[in-house]
């Protein structure tokens, strides 16, 4: 079993490799094997069924999750679970989920950055997310995993850099028709569903519209300080999303 998922682990270093954006194909590669290994997916039989598999997947959250009230409590100890939960998630629409809005937006924004300034940016953006999710929620020990923080800041800057460029959107309020719209439109309505979400939220961490909310403000904040005048106006559209 080990040398299989080490055979597919070669495969899929070897394509990301030849990419032109080989992070954020090798964040959705790392991701989505994490997911495959680990009990939230449901595939591997070591963890069991039923009460064993959700008894082993609550244990597996807390183990690489942010648990906002032990983070405050034992700093040292914790500093590198947000790092963890980046990784980590809770089910296939919450992977899916993720790993498409990177996928769409991602390639771009690395392209324009630099393969070792968005590492950097999408870890730095990643963690101070969660951590000011954490900070609001400090008293909670639920586990709050997902890379929806660091995502979130990609989409943050992508708007910066690329305002013009059309993104494929499917609107529930308009029976899902894909729909092109430039990205100041649909990238600030996204903003505003997450803050309005975030509001209505009554205890967390369950999902972290306050993470995505911090991680759009400082993606955005960022490539503004490091790009300024020289962000792109006109790009090359992205695949969809």
């Amino acid at each position: 079993m080990i040398s299989d998922w080490g055979a597919v682990a070669g495969r899929i270093f070897r394509a990301v490799r030849g990419t032109s954006a080989p992070v954020t194909y090798g964040l959705i590669g790392l991701c989505c094997l994490v997911f495959v290994l680990g009990p939230a997916s449901g595939l591997d039989p070591v963890y069991g069924s039923g009460n064993a598999l959700l008894a082993a997947q609550r244990a597996y959250f807390r183990h690489w999750g942010v648990i906002p009230a032990e983070l405050f409590a034992a700093p040292a100890r914790e500093a590198l679970s947000p790092v963890t939960a980046l990784f980590v998630h809770g089910s296939w629409v919450h992977l899916l989920g993720n790993m498409l809005f990177l996928y769409v937006f991602g390639a771009m924004t690395e392209e324009r950055m630099g393969r070792v300034r968005f590492t950097l940016f999408y870890l730095g953006c990643g963690y101070l997310a969660l951590i000011g999710y954490a900070a609001a929620n400090d008293t909670s020990r639920q586990s709050l995993v997902g890379a929806s923080g660091a995502i979130s800041a990609v989409l943050g800057a992508f708007l910066y850099l690329f305002p013009d460029a059309r993104v494929t959107s499917l609107l529930p309020f308009l029976f899902f028709l894909p729909l092109r719209f430039p990205a100041w439109v649909v990238l600030p309505f996204w903003a505003a569903v997450q803050w309005l979400a975030a509001g209505r939220a009554s205890q967390g961490p369950g999902v972290a519209y306050l993470a995505h909310l911090v991680g759009f403000a400082l993606g955005f904040l960022l490539a503004w300080l490091r790009f300024g005048r020289r962000a792109g106006r006109a790009a090359p559209e992205p695949g969809g999303g």
